[in-house]
Order: structure tokens, then C-alpha cells, then sequence
């Protein structure tokens, strides 16, 4: 995977002054171009996608990425819960979806469930050597650490290392031992100090284009799969 962000501008996506059919998705910020995750009504996490066509309580999900459980041939029972990228929230909704070609599902029956500020995006448990590397201050230089886990937009990391919110760093792992090493350009959002002298940090992913956001995702997917094989 090439390296993210470094030199690369993020795509932004700018959410209409309101939303197509209705007042309700406005109001929690819902609109065409936001990334949503769909799982099952039982919690089982079928792909993520990018939400287009918005209209009233229709709309077409462009599928990112799938696990082996998103192959369902007709109409779909699902919850999906969508990232404003804007305003860092996350957005609930429940919906029925049904396959189209290439990729894409058509989505009705969307109904809004609620909104929050909680992480809108599945996060893959890890426990993976990884490093750091600050390119100035105290702890210039290439740290080890340790990946806890890691989403389509941010990861939790462990070290010994001490970081400051806000600092910024380049962030590399190795996701599975046929990929590439990864290389994300990353900034720490919270910090916590552990009894035993570690640090854990939690990232944020920077300057990610759409193009990087997918690659993520596909890792993401792969390892779970890997994992899944596993137990």
C-alpha cells in the first residue's frame, strides 16, 4: 500500500444545505457522499459503503468492501449507521436493501433510529508490532508499538513512547504477511497513561483520499476474514 496521505489531499464531500424529501435527515445530518457501515439486524457486520442517491427514504449504497455474509439475493432487513465527516457524529438509521450490479444496493424504507458522537465505524481488535515515527520534537525518530486496533479512520496503538494530543506521526503496520506494510499519516486524539508505564493512544487517520479509505477497508475485511478462519 502506497504511502497515505503524505502528499495527497483528502476528497471532500460537502453535505447539501438539505437533504432531498424531508426535514428529519437534516437534521441529523444525513446526506449523499457519507461512508455508513450495514450490519445485520443481529449485529453482523456486512460491508461498508458510501451512501448516494439520497432521496426521502430511498437511496443506493456503493459497497466499499464484503464479507463472505453479504451475498443475500433478495430484500434485506438492515441497520446502518452512517459518519459525517463534517461534524464527526454518527448517524442511525434501519432500512431494507436489495442487490444491484456492480457493487451497489438499493436502499428503502430508510428510517432515522437516532445520532451521537460515538465511533461510526467497526473497529477490527488487533495485536500487531508496529512503529511510529515523529519527525521532530523529544520522540523524533522510529518507535516501536503495538496496533490494539484499527478502523477505516483511526487506530488505538500502545507504547512506551510518550506522545501529546495532538501530535502527529507517521504510523506503520503490516496488516497481513502477503500485503504490503501499511503507512498512514495520523494524529493522536486521546492519550491514556497505564498502570504498568505504557501509554495508549488513540489516532486519527489524516489526509485520507477516497482511493486510501477503500484500501483500508479491504485490509480491514481480509484480516477479519483471516481471523475468522482461525477459530
Amino acid at each position: 500500500m502506497r504511502l497515505f496521505g503524505l502528499f495527497g489531499r483528502r476528497a471532500k464531500e460537502t453535505p447539501p444545505p438539505e437533504a432531498e424529501g424531508g426535514n428529519d435527515t437534516e437534521e441529523l445530518e444525513l446526506y449523499s457522499g457519507m461512508r455508513v457501515e450495514v450490519t445485520t439486524a443481529e449485529g453482523q457486520l456486512l460491508f461498508v459503503a458510501k451512501l448516494l442517491g439520497l432521496r426521502g427514504s430511498q437511496g443506493e449504497l456503493h459497497q466499499y468492501s464484503q464479507t463472505e455474509a453479504a451475498q443475500a439475493e433478495g430484500p434485506l432487513p438492515v441497520r446502518i449507521r452512517g459518519y459525517s465527516d463534517h461534524e464527526r457524529k454518527a448517524v442511525y438509521l434501519e432500512g431494507v436493501i436489495t442487490p444491484q450490479p456492480k457493487s451497489i444496493w438499493s436502499v428503502e424504507e430508510l428510517k432515522i433510529c437516532g445520532g451521537g458522537n460515538d465511533r461510526a465505524f467497526f473497529r477490527l481488535t488487533t495485536n500487531l508490532d508496529a512503529t511510529v515515527t515523529m519527525f521532530s520534537g523529544l520522540e523524533a525518530g522510529e518507535k516501536p508499538c503495538r496496533l490494539l486496533n484499527i478502523s477505516v479512520g483511526g487506530a488505538s496503538i500502545s507504547s512506551d513512547s510518550r506522545y501529546h494530543q495532538g501530535d502527529k506521526f507517521l504510523l506503520k503496520v503490516k496488516l497481513l504477511e502477503d500485503r504490503p506494510t501499511s503507512a498512514i499519516f495520523s494524529q493522536v486524539i486521546r492519550v491514556i497513561e497505564r498502570d504498568n508505564g505504557r501509554f495508549e493512544y488513540g489516532c486519527q487517520f489524516l489526509e485520507l483520499t477516497e482511493d486510501d479509505q477503500e484500501k483500508i477497508t479491504q485490509n480491514i475485511f481480509a484480516v477479519q476474514r483471516q481471523q475468522r478462519g482461525r477459530s
